[in-house]
């Protein structure tokens, strides 16, 4: 059973930092991809970020760009998003997700595994 577990989501103040966390289990982790989406009060769950199996490739949302870094450490079967220079907008549920296959891209139905998410609130 693969489980995915969130973690380091809070409340912080624009243009200030959090990193989140999220630790794997019930698979071969370096095998698949994984990625972060996040979803608003009243809006659709979208794409934030995401890595290879072998953490070698990266894509993101264009709205964070530049500001998000997605990053894995399969010895620690963890998938981590630094989220510097933080905006009011990107408060949202960030969710962690495992991909199906070594790429996984931005399609949500290319995910077969989903965390509970962490709530990321950003003060203006």
């Amino acid at each position: 059973q693969v489980q995915l577990v969130e973690s380091g989501g809070g409340l912080v103040q624009a243009g200030g930092s959090l990193r989140l966390s999220c630790a794997a289990s019930g698979r071969t982790f370096g095998n698949y991809a994984m990625g972060w989406f996040r979803q608003a009060p009243g809006k659709e769950r979208e794409f934030v970020a995401a890595i290879t199996g072998g953490g070698l490739g990266t894509n993101y949302a264009d709205s964070v760009k530049g500001r998000f870094t997605i990053s894995r450490d399969n010895a620690k079967n963890t998938v981590y998003l630094q989220m510097n220079s933080l905006k009011p907008e990107d408060t949202a549920h960030y969710y962690c997700a495992g991909g199906r296959g070594s790429y996984s891209g931005a399609l949500s139905t290319n995910y077969g595994y989903w965390g509970q998410g962490t709530q990321v609130t950003v003060s203006s």
